[in-house]
């Protein structure tokens, strides 16, 4: 029996794999989606993350005390966050206010959260 990942006869479509190659993601490109991948990897990032896309701007004890994470853990994963582009920054005196950089971070987190709501309501093949 072939596992479902296999395939069951090695052939190649040459033409296929031609087509997508052209229009494959290069290497540099997949290395940066990877890197920034990986920040939303930390269940802490994501929760400061979530936190902003329904307050829209927060300042980091406002955020901390949201999370219920340390000021110190915050600014860490804030710190990382705005190095990405993911977080932006507006300053108002002495305080600074977080908000998601861009509307593509919004949808990304937006799509990504019905994805998983929708993949609990419904059993994949095989079911759970």
């Amino acid at each position: 029996m072939t596992p479902l990942d296999a395939c069951a006869a090695k052939t190649v479509d040459p033409r296929r794999v031609a087509a997508v190659r052209d229009r494959l993601l290069p290497a540099e490109e997949a290395e940066v989606l990877a890197t920034q991948f990986r920040l939303l990897a930390d269940p802490n990032r994501v929760r400061v993350l979530y936190a902003l896309l329904e307050a829209g701007e927060l300042c980091v004890c406002d955020l901390a005390a949201t999370v219920r994470m340390s000021d110190t853990a915050v600014s860490h994963a804030l710190r990382l966050l705005r190095v990405a582009g993911i977080v932006a920054t507006r300053r108002a005196g002495r305080m600074v206010y977080y908000r998601l950089a861009d509307a593509h971070v919004r949808m990304l987190l937006d799509l990504y959260r019905e994805h998983l709501r929708h993949g609990q309501a419904e059993p994949g093949p095989g079911g759970r």
